[in-house]
């Protein structure tokens, strides 16, 4: 975990390998909030090794459920997830409504359609917000399944794993149908990396083919019909009080940053904040092009971070 791991953005949304271009530029990482400097370094202790321990204690039942054909494993990663948001004193206001809720693949069969969760992408702190509010089960790349202790919990999260080179599209189609017909629900961060969170990048076509497939993949699986609700997320509070311009990066992970140096410095902080929108549902079918609805869909996004950043003290946003 302390190896350098960069997130870069490729320069193509086409099938294949990726090219790779520069990474971001990250900014100075920002000191903790005021207080004793050995107070903050027991408090991320203290959080990390909590952490930990609720990591190893929620594994067990994660297990046993994961055997089991039932909502059961869904709700206890959602209870995960917002358990570590807790420990971790990062507090979740959510504003709007989860599309949809936790179904089986009877209820797929009978006309339900599963939700495709689709979201800005800024930090690390994104699964733990997501997964707290969100009946989802996550796309992440296939590099994740071999890191230390976070590709185990990706596995107990059921997470799909996939390296985007075009002799694997077929299997990771495959992989995404399956669970969209078991009725579980998906999220995607299509920028395709992490960003400093002080903008949206546009949103890559090729990660809307689960949602809207092209004629010509005939010899792709098809996946069932969906809705994709557009997510937009912001760090909007740093110790009790509003993040500003200049602190916007505060919590970004991007660029070279390496990982465990962020998560300590994120760790000491006293309290954090986090704002998310949950904007109306979207239907693929309205729209003509796979390209038209990642435009229309990283549009909402993009206007609702914006929208955070412009309004941080939103009177409408509910505590999750």
């Amino acid at each position: 975990m302390t190896d350098a791991i960069t997130r870069r953005r490729p320069t193509s949304d086409a099938p294949g390998p990726d090219p790779w271009t520069a990474p971001f530029e990250p900014a100075l990482p920002l000191a903790p909030a005021s207080g004793n400097r050995v107070v903050c370094r027991l408090r991320a202790i203290r959080r990390m090794g909590l952490s930990c321990l609720w990591t190893l204690v929620a594994s067990v039942p994660q297990r046993l459920l994961l055997r089991r054909k039932s909502a059961a494993k869904i709700v206890f990663a959602r209870f995960y997830w917002a358990s570590i948001c807790r420990i971790l004193g990062l507090k979740v206001h959510v504003i709007g409504d989860v599309a949809g809720t936790i179904r089986d693949n009877v209820a797929v069969k009978n006309g339900e359609r599963p939700i495709i969760f689709v979201a800005n992408h800024s930090s690390w702190l994104d699964i733990a917000v997501a997964g707290g509010i969100l009946p989802t089960v996550f796309v992440a790349k296939q590099q994740i399944a071999d890191w230390p202790v976070i590709g185990t919990l990706a596995r107990l999260g059921r997470t799909i794993f996939v390296s985007r080179q075009r002799n694997n599209t077929g299997r990771e189609l495959q992989a995404m149908t399956d669970r969209l017909n078991d009725g579980d629900n998906l999220i995607l961060f299509p920028e395709g990396t992490s960003t400093d969170g002080t903008h949206v990048l546009p949103f890559m076509s090729s990660f809307f083919a689960i949602a809207k497939p092209s004629r010509i993949d005939n010899a792709q699986p098809t996946p069932p019909s969906v809705l994709i609700q557009p997510v937009s997320i912001v760090y909007d509070k740093l110790d009790g009080l509003p993040i500003g311009r200049a602190r916007r990066t505060a919590l970004a992970w991007y660029g070279d940053m390496e990982l465990a140096p962020h998560i300590w410095s994120v760790t000491q902080w006293r309290s954090l904040g986090a704002t998310v929108i949950l904007h109306p549902p979207v239907d693929p079918a309205d729209f003509p092009s796979r390209k038209e609805l990642s435009a229309a869909v990283q549009d909402i996004v993009a206007r609702g971070v914006a929208e955070l950043h412009q309004n941080p003290d939103r009177l409408d946003a509910v505590a999750s």
